[in-house]
């Protein structure tokens, strides 16, 4: 598994964030059995950097905590059955599947920690793990799919050890 972090902003983190993020992309991959070694890219960025991403990609002039960019569709979110079908879903000097790219605020982390009272480790991993999950083409749009996607958060941070 290849994990690039790159770091727009420096992450004042207490808790060693680089380590933290290669463990809650190994767990999401082993919980969800992915069959394939990964490809993800991690950019660390501020609120203002994310506010313009997010107005770019997604037309909302708005900041937000983690945006995710997945690379492959799938039939159903999980569905990994079929990625060899297309070989655009593989880096082809490394054979790993290129899962995406998620863009996480570091303003975000630290704001969210404090008001939902937990560390910033947990949101942090919370937040990675929520991305990642999107790049397994999981959603929220409904209560179904909302209800789903958290129910596998709350499993594997809870076997990471990472609680509220």
């Amino acid at each position: 598994m290849t994990l690039t972090l790159e770091e727009e902003v420096k992450a004042a983190f207490k808790f060693d964030y680089k380590q933290l993020a290669t463990e809650v992309v190994q767990a999401a991959l082993a919980a969800e059995e992915f069959p394939y070694e990964a490809e993800v890219n991690l950019l660390l960025v501020s609120a203002e950097d994310i506010r313009q991403i997010n107005r770019e990609q997604r037309q909302i002039d708005a900041t937000t905590d983690v945006l995710s960019f997945p690379l492959i569709n799938y039939p159903a979110p999980g569905d990994f059955a079929n990625l060899e079908s297309d070989e655009d879903n593989f880096n082809p000097d490394t054979g790993e599947a290129l899962l995406g790219d998620i863009v996480l605020c570091i303003d975000k982390v630290k704001e969210q920690a404090a008001q939902f009272g937990h560390s910033e480790k947990r949101e942090y991993a919370f937040l990675i793990l929520h991305s990642i999950l999107h790049l397994f083409g999981y959603d929220h749009m409904t209560l179904a799919d909302s209800q789903i996607m958290e129910a596998k958060q709350n499993k594997i941070l809870s076997q990471m050890g990472i609680l509220r």
